[in-house]
């Protein structure tokens, strides 16, 4: 299998789309249908060797080896649940880590994807958020994730309903708005119908609420929204999601009700973290039914997921349960309650962290400079 080195100098051909592998085998003299033939080895069959790729003569699959990679992420750790759940921790070429999850459920395999190391973001209650943003990640590491899931739990060539991995939701390290163009490109590729082949309606991507962006992210992606509201007043969710000093809940909401698509068989998930004495009141459950009302949506209610060093306390289980009670009744809207997985692993919503750390500017400039005189 191929993998992932610092030193590998080569281009990574996971996450180049179709226009992408048109120009470059045109680029590099060979006939249209090169790219078809190409894009069904990796994205159909998910292929890790050039050799595997029978159908391309011995010189071209001679000449791809020498130029590009089929590379994933390196596996630094595996870890399982208890409850079934895994969590990889996954090293990049230049040496970075991001962190990904599998969650089986009886219906669906759902995997949970990163879009950058580090968070761009603060959330008060999330344990990546107190890692600063090292970068983003490009598409062929977003697409990377998927793939390598896809060789682990052995998806390729396995019938759709035989298969685990069901879903893909953009809610691992980072905010996927804030890295738009490498998302979108990951995800149009992972829900293309003549390769990995995941529906829109499985594909999430959940966002803080970068507001100026959730309409191009309709458009240009369509997929399915999340959106990680957590509190029903501007003073509460200023101090627990920081970026609602920029965005505040009005206009979030508002983005909301334009969002593309969005229709009572097609409706938006607000995510509410439940922090005891925090957001989690019958004054709240009222205002989060009537913020919502307008919107066709449901709220997956989220009991706090602990980690070392957090402010934050988890609701109790009686008080979560009857701030359900009023927001289905009242909202007339789905309000489940989401079950913890993967905690026994640091695997749970929110407790999501990698040991890369943001470098100091001095040390980006004499890296920079050090590649140069290589």
């Amino acid at each position: 299998m191929s993998t992932s080195t610092a030193s590998d100098a080569r281009q990574p051909l996971v996450g180049l789309g179709r226009a992408e592998l048109s120009a470059l085998f045109a680029e590099m003299g060979e006939p249209k249908f090169r790219a078809k033939q190409v894009w069904s080895w990796l994205y159909a069959h998910g292929v890790t060797d050039f050799e595997a790729m029978t159908n391309l003569s011995k010189p071209f699959r001679a000449r791809l080896q020498d130029r590009f990679t089929l590379a994933r992420p390196d596996i630094v750790t595996e870890l399982a649940s208890t409850d079934g759940t895994i969590k990889w921790l996954l090293r990049l070429p230049d040496g970075n880590e991001v962190e990904m999850v599998f969650i089986p459920e009886e219906d669906r395999g759902t995997l949970c994807v990163s879009s950058q190391v580090g968070c761009t973001l603060t959330c008060k209650f999330c344990h990546t958020g107190t890692q600063r943003l090292v970068r983003n990640l490009g598409p062929y590491e977003i697409l990377g994730q998927v793939m390598l899931a896809r060789d682990r739990l052995g998806e390729w060539g396995r019938k759709e309903e035989k298969r685990r991995l069901t879903n893909i939701v953009m809610m691992g390290m980072g905010e996927p708005l804030y890295n738009f163009e490498n998302v979108r490109d990951a995800l149009l590729v992972a829900m293309d119908g003549d390769g990995i082949g995941f529906s829109k309606r499985k594909v999430t991507l959940s966002t803080a609420g970068v507001v100026p962006m959730m309409e191009r992210a309709g458009d240009e992606i369509g997929c399915s929204l999340a959106v990680s509201l957590h509190a029903t007043t501007d003073e509460v969710r200023n101090e627990i999601v920081p970026l609602n000093k920029k965005y505040p809940i009005a206009e979030l909401l508002d983005a909301c009700r334009r969002y593309p698509g969005v229709h009572n068989a097609r409706r938006i998930t607000f995510e509410y973290v439940m922090l005891d004495g925090v957001n989690d009141s019958d004054a709240d459950a009222r205002r989060l039914a009537r913020l919502l009302k307008d919107i066709p949506s449901k709220v997956n209610l989220i009991p706090f997921n602990p980690w070392p060093g957090s402010a934050y306390v988890r609701s109790p289980d009686e008080r979560i349960l009857k701030f359900q009670d009023i927001v289905a009744n009242e909202g007339l809207m789905p309000a489940p309650i989401r079950r913890p997985r993967g905690e026994d692993i640091m695997a749970a919503c929110g407790q999501l962290k990698s040991a890369s750390q943001k470098l100091k500017r001095a040390d980006r400039d004499r890296l920079a400079a050090e590649a140069s005189a290589a």
